[in-house]
């Protein structure tokens, strides 16, 4: 019987596969609105459950029927405006002022504040910059993680520059809700940085075969490591032991199936496992995500939507609150 094809796993597009360099993504790409809102938000990874829906896929066999669907709950404590940017480009994009406002005393864990914080948007003329955006900071002491210095990251504004200026001034000092953002039914791009497995072989690393027990020297090593006239050099392709997990991924078109102030919907008997109970807003997302529990995950709209998406959320007709003692991630 001929041998299956069987290739090694491992996308060429991930390279080099190092830790990242900090525990939570930063965002690349942003997509484009009309309304002056943040493109993006971030919550903290609670765990997974499933709930029921009745099915509203116009193409789908089981249309109107109850199915299940396996969800991860997302805790998204309000976050703040730390501060404004300005950009311009030339001819790459360039930061060219910052105006810090006053924040919440545990920011002075992750950076050092200024001692005279004068916040004066009136004399900034939004037609002199090419992009404003903000850098906000989330605030983990309303969740149950034990945990108090914030994550700081940048987030982009939809609108113009004016609209974006003005959405500045009026949430300065002000607490920003997820469900202000998103709404249930949109598709969504989350980053994350995946689970830290250290320092793993190439079979578990790439996924290459166990060799025959009358093979020579290894067994779980790859087949080849290049030509004879290669002359010691290795390419970098061949499967080799090295760093696995604590990547930075995304994870395009998640679909969000709920945005809710209501934690008791969802906290199981005692809390989720290596989490606790959900304090805040949170949200339910379709399938898994990267990461493991406490992690900050940061999501924004879809940069890319499928063009057949139903928009409308489905129903959820059941949320299961059991507790699942056995489940790691």
């Amino acid at each position: 019987m001929p041998k299956a094809h069987n290739p090694r796993h491992g996308s060429m597009q991930y390279w080099p596969r190092k830790r990242a360099r900090r525990q939570y993504a930063r965002v690349k790409a942003w997509p484009t609105s009309k309304e002056a809102i943040p493109l993006g938000f971030a919550g903290y990874k609670a765990g997974m459950t499933h709930i029921l829906i009745t099915d509203n896929r116009k193409t789908s066999r089981t249309k109107g029927d109850s199915i299940s669907y396996p969800v991860t709950v997302v805790e998204c404590p309000p976050i703040k405006i730390a501060s404004v940017l300005f950009y311009k480009n030339q001819p790459q994009i360039v930061l060219k002022k910052e105006i810090m406002f006053k924040a919440d005393k545990e920011l002075e864990r992750k950076i050092k504040l200024p001692a005279n914080i004068n916040p004066d948007l009136d004399q900034m003329k939004p037609e002199e910059y090419d992009d404003i955006r903000i850098k906000v900071y989330t605030q983990p002491k309303l969740t149950g993680i034990g945990k108090k210095k914030p994550e700081l990251f940048e987030i982009c504004l939809g609108g113009n520059k004016e609209d974006k200026l003005k959405y500045v001034k009026e949430h300065i000092g002000k607490e920003i809700i997820v469900s202000d953002i998103f709404k249930p039914g949109q598709l969504l791009d989350f980053h994350a940085v995946t689970i830290g497995k250290g320092l793993q072989g190439p079979v578990k690393r790439f996924g290459v075969s166990i060799r025959h027990h009358k093979s020579e020297k290894v067994k779980r090593g790859p087949g080849s490591l290049g030509g004879w006239k290669a002359q010691g050099h290795t390419m970098y392709r061949v499967a080799h032991a090295g760093q696995t997990g604590y990547h930075t991924r995304t994870e395009y078109n998640k679909k969000l199936l709920k945005v809710s102030d209501k934690p008791e919907e969802i906290n199981p008997k005692g809390g989720f496992l290596r989490y606790g109970n959900v304090k805040n807003y949170f949200i339910l997302v379709k399938g898994s995500l990267n990461g493991p529990k406490k992690r900050l995950v940061r999501f924004n709209f879809a940069i890319r939507p499928k063009k057949k998406h139903e928009g409308e959320a489905p129903s959820i007709e059941f949320i299961s609150t059991a507790s699942k003692q056995g489940n790691r991630y």
